[in-house]
């Protein structure tokens, strides 16, 4: 299992790149991150919603109502143009951060 403190950077990264795909709610993105991390990674429920607050604030998504489950209302999010820029951001980021640690993991 992986530590939320090692992702903790990522979190965006990974609830971008699946509303790019999709627009979903809380508890569908969180099944898909844990089954896409072949249950190595696990991100809780305060962290995925303090992720949507965050993105939310900057533009990043939207939330609007969707279906009813069980007589509860459901909140939908989706990508927005400024989410999308991020998430092209967070993906060269990324494979900076990866190529700076490769080389010191492979220089041992």
């Amino acid at each position: 299992m992986i530590g939320s403190d090692v992702m903790r950077g990522y979190n965006d990264l990974m609830i971008l790149s699946l509303l790019a795909q999709e627009d979903s709610y809380g508890y569908e993105i969180s099944k898909k991150i844990r089954k896409k991390s072949d249950d190595t990674y696990i991100m809780k429920e305060t962290t995925l919603y303090s992720a949507f607050t965050r993105l939310e604030k900057t533009g990043c998504i939207e939330s609007y109502s969707g279906t009813e489950t069980n007589g509860k209302q459901r909140t939908y999010y989706r990508i927005t143009d400024a989410g999308r820029a991020l998430f092209q951001q967070k993906c060269g980021e990324w494979s900076l951060v990866k190529t700076v640690v490769d080389k010191f993991i492979h220089s041992v």
